[in-house]
């Protein structure tokens, strides 16, 4: 057998610890802890952290356009401009809402004629509202009652007169119609076509 070339426990008497030895050991430890801690930069200034940045959440569909916001092609001799009635939903299915208003010129008393016209946002999708359809021209003497969008069409009863004769307060014709995005532009429908959802 041949001898050990480590030496002899016995001999090694500072390996044994005793119970001060563990205390200053534990105490130099939590001073070297508290030290590191006092002298990290404050967690504002830390780095960057370590989680993911959460993702960008998809852009929801546009806002839809104001019709007070929008320059009409009516002629009203000086005379104000009147919204009658607006509504708003996605016509040509690009998931973003266009507003259909219903505009006269101030009249007083009467029922002056109205124009119907379909608005989108300005270029880049930044407002004012323009006027991107005209679907009743005012020069069509007729008034716009019922207007609703429905199923991506637009839907109105249009109001007018037989004959010149007809007192202007109290049309005596009376159509519902009905517009739908086909092919690039707005195709009328009349009667029970225009009534169908």
């Amino acid at each position: 057998m041949q001898p050990s070339a480590a030496p002899d426990p016995v001999d090694l008497a500072h390996t044994h610890a005793r119970p001060l030895h563990w205390l200053a050991t534990a105490t130099a430890t939590a001073a070297v802890v508290a030290l590191a801690g006092a002298l990290a930069p404050p967690a504002a200034e830390a780095g960057p952290a370590t989680t993911a940045a959460p993702a960008p959440e998809a852009p929801g569909p546009a806002a839809a356009p104001d019709a007070d916001t929008a320059s009409y092609p009516l002629r009203c001799g000086g005379a104000d401009h009147r919204i009658v009635q607006r509504v708003s939903g996605d016509l040509d299915g690009d998931k973003n809402p266009e507003t259909v208003a219903v505009v006269h010129c101030e009249a007083g008393s009467g029922t002056p004629p109205a124009g119907l016209y379909v608005l989108t946002l300005g270029r880049g999708g930044t407002p004012p509202a323009r006027v991107v359809a005209t679907l009743v021209d005012p020069r069509e003497q007729r008034s716009v009652t019922g207007l609703a969008i429905r199923d991506g069409a637009v839907r109105a009863t249009l109001l007018g007169y037989s004959s010149p004769d007809v007192p202007s307060c109290c049309p005596d014709e009376k159509e519902q119609v009905g517009w739908e995005w086909t092919g690039g532009a707005f195709v009328r429908t009349t009667g029970a076509e225009a009534r169908g959802v």
